[in-house]
């Protein structure tokens, strides 16, 4: 393994067999599928998952770990680069008229904004196996009420069923990154648990109450929602963000546009 590890693009490469084993099984990719990969760096789960599919795109924003990854997949099935940077990838476009299986270990540092980003192609997305840094995957799985709970939480449950499957050590990866990661699976919905009329309004909502903790949502949410607005979304205005589910921030949305 000839690349070093650059640090501006957040890269730790997984190397240990059982780690990948367990993931590349958690994924269960099958021929005929149409499978994408976000960063496949050096090829540790890219090269398992294309000989179980036959086919695999990836999207790598570092081009200088490309030749070795094609090299390491070469035998492997037929693999597809996209050089581009995931953030601005259009996955909806390359699902055509079917839906993709997106697959990654993606970066830590741009992690929440890929999650946000893969949230506007839902529809072209049958599931999502994603590596991340266990808080946040802690963060998107949480429940109302507990710390971890907010507006990833609310943002993320809106649009997909979500279940942390694992925790993967750190000493799997070169380098080792100083927080522990985990393996998370999303499922967009077929059918949305709550109304979303307006997602731009909805997001306003969530990202205003969660704005600063303390707050109750009537100072959170001052200038979108009077009394009125509270009352219709049977919603108290006392309450804070943090103790709400996330179908009655939809409630607040809707009543935020009458």
């Amino acid at each position: 393994m000839s690349h070093r590890p650059r640090k501006r693009f957040g890269q730790h490469f997984l190397h240990e067999p059982s780690a990948i084993a367990r993931i590349v099984a958690a994924i269960d990719p099958q021929p005929g599928q149409r499978l994408v990969e976000i960063g496949p760096g050096l090829g540790a789960i890219t090269e398992p998952v294309l000989a179980a599919a036959g086919r695999l795109d990836v999207v790598e924003l570092d081009r200088e770990v490309i030749p070795e990854l094609i090299a390491r997949c070469a035998h492997a099935g037929e693999l597809v680069v996209h050089e581009a940077d995931a953030l601005r990838f259009d996955f909806a476009a390359l699902a055509g008229d079917g839906k993709l299986r997106a697959i990654g270990n993606l970066p830590y540092n741009v992690s929440t904004p890929l999650l946000f980003h893969l949230l506007a192609a839902r529809d072209a997305i049958a599931d999502m196996h994603f590596m991340l840094q266990k808080e946040v995957v802690d963060r998107m799985v949480a429940t109302p009420g507990g710390k971890e709970y907010g507006r990833l939480s609310v943002m993320l449950q809106a649009h997909c069923r979500m279940r942390h499957l694992f925790d993967v050590r750190p000493g799997a990866f070169r380098p080792p990154p100083r927080v522990m990661s985990a393996i998370v699976r999303l499922v967009p919905h077929e059918e949305p648990p709550f109304a979303i009329p307006d997602p731009t309004r909805f997001a306003e909502v969530v990202l205003r109450a969660f704005g600063q903790r303390r707050k109750t949502l009537r100072n959170g949410l001052k200038g979108l929602l009077d009394e009125a607005g509270f009352e219709a979304a049977g919603v108290d205005p006392s309450l804070r963000a943090e103790t709400l589910p996330p179908e009655a921030f939809g409630r607040l949305a809707v009543a935020s546009l009458a």
